[in-house]
């Protein structure tokens, strides 16, 4: 034996014992339990009167846009390697019943109208004046808007300095910066809340009209400039039918079903006649190189969807609103999360970042298809023809690399304002 193994260990100093009663520590909470806690109080703290069913619509409306985007805009590496914007849809028309699904603008435009409405009237009865509310509901819309413009202008900046294509800037520039147009539109909106709010369904029907009289004339005249600019009036008047729609919603609209019934069968007939016999194309969004889009701006065909597509959305407010709320306990307080409780939460978290997703996420897919090209390879359904048989497929194993990249976005440009729970 060395020295080392023979020398005597040394005394270990411990601390005195406590002379009081031992209080038992609490045992440590594991990271699952830790997450039933947080999801449990996040459903506690969420009022009683509150239509979970609005946030479930407008958390789908979110989730429909941005799996839209993901899955029809292709950006293709090009032999110059330059990148240029392209679709399945200009490739494969069958794909076209995919839109009615992955279109659902005019639920986030009825939820919002409901939102605005109530949160107009609840101004009004607390003193607040027009002013302040529009400056207050502004605010959180403009604050996430001006640090990705800001973003996304450094990059440009960065772009033309380091000499890259124009072809590759533009496609950059134009796929990054076309979820703003929607803010446009939205802002006008809600700035005209107080008309909407005295005359919601009078002024839903006069935007109807407007729509399908600059549509006939783009009939009547179809080589008119004067036509294509007064058709640009569209855009403001087709989102205006389902936001006018939400704000009867809150005046204590729609409470029996055959309105919602008449306006799925109503809307969904004329969409069908529409496209039988009118001309209009079957894709809900825009096809590259076709003549008319749906979107730009809005025709009547979109305005008949969106009114099938308010139908649907308040049928199911009743089995929505039951799939995220839990039944009270019977006795004591739950110690775990019910399966609606952590629906509600993932929706309840959708909604507090619903502008910030909706600006960042098309950055996702670009971010990550500018960062793979450097590993030198050209990777199908990121970089190849939308025109392939399996781009669709391959796109949609790229979808979970978007959601995570866009996570990471969100968090780096979330709003400070974000913690606070959307009001309705």
């Amino acid at each position: 034996m060395t020295d080392l193994e023979l020398r005597p260990p040394t005394p270990v100093r411990r601390p005195p014992l406590p002379t009081g009663p031992l209080r038992p520590r609490p045992p440590r909470r594991t990271p699952w339990q830790a997450l039933h806690a947080a999801v449990l109080r996040l459903d506690a703290a969420t009022p009683a009167e509150r239509d979970r069913a609005a946030d479930v619509l407008r958390a789908l409306a979110i989730t429909g846009v941005v799996l839209g985007h993901w899955l029809v805009s292709g950006v293709v590496l090009q032999a110059g390697g330059h990148l240029v914007g392209d679709s399945p849809l200009g490739h494969r028309p069958q794909l076209a019943p995919l839109t009615w699904l992955l279109q659902p603008l005019a639920v986030f435009f009825l939820v919002g109208g409901r939102v605005s409405a109530r949160g107009y009237e609840a101004a009004l009865a607390r003193g607040t004046g027009y002013r302040t509310w529009l400056k207050q509901r502004l605010a959180s819309l403009l604050r996430p808007a001006r640090a990705f413009a800001l973003t996304w202008g450094l990059v440009w900046l960065g772009l033309v300095l380091a000499g890259t294509a124009h072809e590759t800037i533009y496609t950059l520039m134009w796929l990054a910066y076309s979820p703003l147009w929607f803010l446009g539109v939205y802002v006008l909106l809600i700035a005209a809340t107080p008309l909407v709010h005295r005359a919601g369904a009078r002024l839903a029907v006069a935007a109807c009209l407007v729509v399908a009289a600059l549509d006939a004339a783009r009939t009547v005249f179809p080589d008119s400039g004067w036509v294509d600019t007064l058709r640009l009036l569209n855009i403001p008047a087709g989102w205006l039918v389902p936001y006018c729609l939400g704000a009867v919603w809150a005046a204590g609209g729609f409470t029996r079903r055959r309105s919602a019934v008449a306006l799925l069968l109503g809307g969904g007939g004329g969409l069908a006649a529409l496209i039988l016999w009118g001309g209009y194309p079957a894709s809900m969004v825009g096809v590259p190189g076709s003549t008319l889009s749906h979107l730009n701006p809005p025709t009547v065909a979109a305005v008949a969807f969106g009114l099938a597509q308010a139908g649907a959305a308040l049928l199911l407010r009743a089995p929505l609103r039951r799939a995220v709320t839990a039944p009270a306990p019977a006795t004591t307080p739950r110690t775990r999360a019910t399966p609606a409780q952590f629906l509600w939460a993932a929706v309840a978290l959708l909604n507090l970042s619903a502008i910030t997703v909706f600006l960042w996420h098309q950055t996702a897919m670009l971010t990550t298809t500018v960062i793979t090209l450097g590993l030198g390879h050209s990777f199908p359904g990121l970089h190849t023809s939308p025109a392939s048989p399996g781009w669709l497929a391959a796109r949609c194993g790229w979808i979970p690399v978007f959601v995570v990249v866009l996570v990471v976005l969100g968090t780096a440009f979330r709003d400070r304002d974000s913690r606070r729970t959307p009001k309705q």
